[in-house]
């Protein structure tokens, strides 16, 4: 069956089966190879996406859900080849270990940065991302450096 996904602001047709994964689709035919396949079974967060703004696994979620919905991968967060600041902050920080889970970290990240904040708000939105890597307070440290320098671009130096 030729679908209609929109994927990081961009209008994709693709042939599939919409009781293929999400996951799968955006991997194979449409080569976003970002999202990651951790457990396949929507425990470890390594493939989430954002589906009309909220956090899903994309393991988990048919394709055929999706036509006429909004996806963003972790391919989407950066500008062209530059990096977000999100993503800056990840290197920097060393949010980013291995890599596996990563795109998760980033995406559940971002939409958090798009809700409102609290420590214990930003815990809870990674909290379905699972990383073996770090110990979370890198992860952590990461997103609270990329929202101070959003704060910082946006406003101005903070605190003075």
């Amino acid at each position: 069956m030729n679908l209609t996904l929109t994927i990081n602001g961009t209008v994709h047709h693709v042939e599939a089966s919409p009781t293929a994964r999400l996951l799968d689709v955006l991997r194979g035919p449409l080569g976003l190879t970002g999202s990651k396949e951790g457990c396949g079974e929507g425990e470890c967060g390594a493939c989430t996406v954002l589906l009309d703004g909220d956090p899903v696994n994309a393991c988990l979620v048919l394709v055929g859900q999706c036509e006429g919905r909004s996806i963003l991968t972790v391919e989407g967060l950066a500008h062209g080849q530059t990096l977000s600041p999100l993503q800056q902050a990840f290197v920097g920080h060393g949010g980013a270990q291995c890599g596996i889970c990563t795109p998760g970290m980033l995406i559940s990240a971002h939409a958090y940065e798009k809700s409102t904040k609290s420590l214990v708000t930003l815990r809870e939105s990674i909290a379905g991302n699972i990383c073996r890597c770090t110990g979370y307070q890198r992860i952590v440290d990461s997103i609270t450096q990329a929202e101070h320098e959003d704060r910082v671009q946006t406003f101005g130096t903070v605190g003075s």
